[in-house]
């Protein structure tokens, strides 16, 4: 399948999806994001694919944002529908029933944050910067940002963030828990690549069980997302990777999941 803006290549069952739009700084288009649409299908379609990798071409952006052509023409009926085309698509990367990481190499500013938050887990450079700048611009964020970020890093972070518009370095990310780990820039991918391997040696269906609670939980009631997740659990003591798993530990050796 060939992309217009996008590289997609897999490799040890994780597909590594790069955003190319270097002369842009990776800059979020109406092409991107219908690449983007269909390498979400040609992850969840590809029984060969158990995770995947997010990242940016070049050194300097992972998604900076916005095609700010695109996005000065839009009348508000047109910025609407633009806005929940990308919720819907990022709503669609965060409730992947496989693991989405985000190797922020550069600037993930606007969409470009908006699109890491929608990830599973974040890894970033040490030259990344971080901001939801649309404050700037006149706007607030369309694509989940006033949503996301206050669940990710608390409402006081996110606000400070939202209104003032400035990138926070990725370091700081770090700290607020908006990335779970910062690298030198020539290491980002095998870090990326590193956390894929420690989630690919467990159980795909419990794996894919545990995002699907902690997302449906997080908007539930407290008492309905225990009870949820009791069920959740109840499923995964169905499965044979349960009984492999459990088997293996009594039997002091590695176990062998195979997704049943």
């Amino acid at each position: 399948m060939g992309y217009e803006n996008l590289l997609y290549a897999c490799e040890d069952r994780v597909a590594v999806v790069t955003v190319n739009r270097r002369e842009k700084y990776n800059a979020l288009n109406r092409q991107t994001i219908t690449d983007l649409e269909r390498a979400i299908d040609e992850i969840e379609q590809d029984p060969q694919v158990r995770a995947a990798i997010l990242t940016g071409a070049g050194e300097k952006a992972f998604v900076a944002g916005a095609d700010i052509n695109e996005l000065a023409t839009l009348t508000p009926l047109d910025a609407r529908s633009h806005a929940l085309r990308g919720q819907r698509l990022f709503s669609r990367i965060e409730n992947l029933p496989k693991p989405v990481i985000a190797a922020i190499n550069g600037f993930a500013l606007g969409g470009g944050l908006e699109l890491a938050m929608a990830c599973t887990l974040r890894i970033a450079s040490e030259t990344a910067k971080l901001g939801q700048p649309e404050i700037k611009l006149g706007i607030i964020p369309g694509y989940g940002g006033t949503q996301r970020l206050p669940r990710v890093v608390g409402k006081g972070q996110a606000l400070a963030m939202l209104l003032t518009g400035e990138p926070i370095t990725a370091q700081d990310a770090h700290r607020i828990g908006l990335v779970q780990q910062v690298t030198p820039p020539a290491e980002l991918l095998a870090a990326a690549r590193q956390w894929a391997a420690r989630i690919l040696a467990n159980a795909p269906v419990a794996v894919s069980l545990c995002i699907d609670t902690v997302n449906r939980g997080l908007e539930m009631p407290l008492e309905d997302a225990m009870a949820y997740e009791a069920t959740q659990f109840a499923l995964t003591c169905s499965t044979e990777d349960m009984r492999e798993g459990t088997r293996a530990f009594l039997e002091k050796r590695k176990a062998e999941f195979h997704g049943r």
